[in-house]
């Protein structure tokens, strides 16, 4: 079993940044064997993938909307991800989850990711 914990949303005018983090935990959980992502969910929509990142922060994709405002990373000593974002605009605003990967690559497939966050709130105003 495998516990994540998100942290750092909140209220941001647009243009601005936040910074998210997701730590995991678990007893039998080797963090830097899989891969990690960042979904994000708004209200009446589906989820969608934000970012992913592999094994050893070899290789990233990003959805189209937040190519070049945000950043994935990783840090496997501290067995967390994050999610850095500048210019935040009104269309980011949604619950954001981070997932672990079946295995150690990235994917854009929402059926790959074995264990979810709770999820933390992140608001843009305009």
């Amino acid at each position: 079993q495998v516990q994540l914990v998100e942290s750092g949303g909140g209220l941001v005018q647009a243009g601005g940044s936040l910074r998210l983090s997701c730590e995991a935990a678990g007893r039998t959980f080797t963090f830097d064997n899989y891969a990690m992502a960042w979904f994000r969910q708004a209200p009446g929509k589906e989820r969608e993938l934000v970012a992913t990142i592999n094994w050893n922060s070899g290789t990233k994709q990003y959805a189209d909307s937040v190519k070049g405002r945000f950043t994935i990373s990783r840090d496997n000593a501290k067995i967390t991800v994050y999610l850095q974002m500048n210019s935040l605009k009104p269309e980011d605003t949604a619950i954001y989850y981070c997932a672990v990967a079946k295995g150690p690559w990235e994917t854009r497939s929402f059926n790959e990711y074995d264990y979810w966050g709770q999820g933390t709130q992140v608001t843009v105003s305009s």
